[in-house]
């Protein structure tokens, strides 16, 4: 019963997002107050419903009710608890639902603190997101449906994919939607914007705080999802250019273009047209990313789906808002007319240079991926672009982009002079070259990865905090730190997130040590500075598989360090093995160790790391977000977007 309430909730949340999308749009353009009063409760009851909707489809999971037909597909009595609830979206038909769920969430709270917009731009605004829900809804209930029913349930159902069966992958799909799904509200009010004719200081302030949120939750996901990835896949590795992680990192790296962007159009009513082109694309990449996923186009182990058919819909409908919306764009060009002026040498010129790197690096990335389709489809040549390509293309862009943040996020507004700019960031200079040069002089291989990497890392942290302490003025600089506004420390933190992770990576990339052998038990062997011997192997069997585990002893001259337990799994009902690497995490280095398969002439074949600064990586990513959330609780931030006024006062620039 309560599967069937749950299919007719979808129903009427279809219907009224329909409502929503039609009369609220017609009542703004011929300005009807109660027509466009309509939006508001529509936003919200189709949030209600569809909430509701996808509640029910998870008791369905939860209560193991194998007469859904989801369910039997991607459930198992025996499976835990947690992953019995992730598997609701560890599908196709129930990630499909969440996708609409995130949509209707964001059009409510639109709803709800969008108090200050202008009655008709918050009624198109509105009115945009639901025909996003519209498209969708009609998508699941019309291809996929996740309430259909088995008229003979099995007894048991046929277990979820085991490398979904992780706390990583059980929190890294809902993220992940927010941050990408999330850019739909961004496109909407730059679709809405166009409507009406209109881009100002005012929309640039409207529009942040919600690409904020989105780009927050895109960094949690993604992070979220690369250290899955590192300790669950057993590659060693935490970001492989797989299909599907480019189909959510270009949405970021857009995302990250158009916060900044907006600063532009806020502080000096400048780049109205690049600004309302990001927002259409970066919500464009992440149906590209839907459409990557669901259409069997490129395979993935991240992949949800293998059905042309569905990929074509999904096709049509990026194809509808992505090219309708630019259609709309080049409509109204002339409405995007630059007001501001600003010289070459200023802040405004640094976060050109910011956007260019940015979108120029996504566009590298979306060649990268796609690449081998179109070789296919146009030469008929069969091509793999991996990670060397992408290694070898990408980090330029970030090495530029790593050297421009400190010396952009100091510029005056206008007009700088570059030397005097300089001057001021002389002991950052100081102390990253410092530091690359004792790292240069320290390493045995004479690489230059490490060293630039620390040199990049030094100065974008060192850089933050330059930007911090002068903030603070000449007197009592303690107090005045602790008065700045949270936007400022936002900037600040989330700046130095990512000089962290760039050192991490190039770190970890340069200093690594790999060891593949096959241990014999109680032989010991060495890895790098650490003595290692399996001295047993296991058999067990946990909730739902069976479990090969090895028992590794290691010692640093003498004095014990870790025991680790690596681990072989093999889920019966899925008929499908999993490595499960043991991992000894400490502050400076994490050492990675998994087991294979027992060889005929005994012992077990082990791959064995040392992985400097691993932790690094996500540790930074989650300073970014930090920065992001320090941001967005900012009171004249958070507001900005029910600001009535014109001109940006009382907001800070980043």
């Amino acid at each position: 019963m309560i599967t069937e309430l749950g299919h007719f909730a979808l129903i009427l949340a279809f219907m009224i997002a329909i409502v929503q999308t039609v009369v609220p749009l017609i009542g703004a353009h011929k300005r009807w107050p109660g027509w466009m009063a309509v939006a508001e409760p529509a936003a919200q009851a189709q949030f209600l419903f569809t909430a509701f909707s996808f509640g029910a489809l998870t008791w369905a999971f939860v209560t193991s009710d194998f007469s859904v037909r989801l369910v039997t597909l991607n459930s198992h009595s025996a499976k835990p608890m947690l992953y019995k609830i992730s598997g609701t979206w560890g599908n196709h038909e129930g990630s499909m639902l969440l996708w609409v769920l995130i949509v209707s969430l964001f059009g409510a709270a639109a709803s709800i603190w969008g108090g200050g917009l202008p009655p008709t731009l918050k009624a198109r605004v509105l009115s945009v997101q639901a025909s996003i829900g519209v498209a969708f809804f009609g998508f699941i209930l019309f291809t996929s449906n996740p309430f259909l029913r088995l008229g003979n349930p099995p007894f048991d159902g046929q277990d979820l994919n085991p490398l979904l069966q992780d706390p990583g992958l059980a929190f890294h799909p809902p993220f992940l939607y927010l941050g990408y799904v999330g850019l739909s509200m961004a496109f909407s009010f730059a679709v809405a914007a166009l409507i009406e004719g209109r881009v100002d200081a005012a929309w640039g302030r409207w529009v942040r705080p919600w690409t904020l949120a989105a780009w927050i939750f895109l960094t949690i996901g993604i992070a979220l999802g690369s250290w899955w990835a590192y300790y669950e896949l057993g590659w060693g590795g935490f970001w492989f250019w797989d299909p599907v992680e480019n189909a959510s990192f270009m949405p970021w790296l857009l995302s990250a273009a158009l916060l900044h962007s907006a600063i532009v159009v806020e502080k000096r009513e400048s780049l109205k047209s690049w600004t309302i082109l990001l927002a259409i694309l970066a919500f464009g990449f992440s149906l590209i990313g839907t459409f990557i996923v669901r259409s069997g186009l490129l395979t993935s182990v991240h992949a949800f789906a293998n059905d042309p058919e569905r990929g074509v819909v999904i096709l049509a409908i990026m194809a509808f808002f992505t090219g309708g919306a630019l259609a709309l764009f080049a409509h109204r060009a002339q409405a995007m007319e630059a007001k501001g002026v600003f010289s070459m040498v200023s802040r405004e010129s640094a976060l050109v240079a910011n956007n260019l790197l940015l979108a120029v690096s996504c566009f590298v990335v979306f060649v990268g991926t796609l690449w081998p389709v179109v070789a296919e489809m146009a030469f008929d040549r069969k091509l793999s672009v991996g990670a060397p390509f992408f290694n070898a293309a990408f980090p330029p862009f970030m090495v530029a982009l790593g050297l421009l943040l400190p010396v952009g996020s100091v510029l005056p507004w206008k007009r700088a002079k570059f030397g005097k700019t300089l001057w001021r960031l002389r002991y950052a200079a100081a102390l990253s070259l410092a530091l690359a040069g004792l790292i240069w002089a320290m390493q045995a291989d004479k690489s230059l990865l490490g060293p630039v990497g620390a040199l990049l890392g030094a100065w974008i942290v060192s850089g933050a905090a330059m930007d911090l302490w002068q903030r603070a003025g000449r007197s009592d600089k303690l107090a005045r730190l602790m008065r700045l506004p949270r936007a400022d420390w936002g900037k600040s933190v989330a700046h130095a997130g990512m000089g962290v992770t760039i050192f991490a990576i190039a770190g970890l990339t340069a200093w690594q040590t790999e060891d593949i052998r096959v241990a014999n038990l109680n032989e010991p062997f060495d890895v790098g500075p650490y003595q290692m011997v399996l001295t047993d192997v296991e058999e067990g069997r946990g909730p739902n598989y069976f479990t090969t585990m090895g028992v590794v002893e290691v010692t640093r001259n003498g004095r014990d360090i870790a025991t680790l337990r690596p681990e072989k799994r093999v889920y019966p009902v899925a008929q499908m093995p999993t490595t499960e690497a043991a991992i000894d995490y400490r502050f400076t280095r994490d050492l990675y160790v998994v087991i294979g398969d027992a060889q005929a002439g005994g012992g077990f074949t082990m791959r064995t790391y040392i992985k400097p600064f691993a932790n690094w990586i996500w540790g930074g990513c989650l300073l970014m977000a930090l920065g992001g959330l320090l941001s967005l609780s900012d009171r004249r931030f958070r507001v900005a977007a029910g600001a009535k006024k014109t001109t940006a006062q009382g907001v800070p620039a980043e």
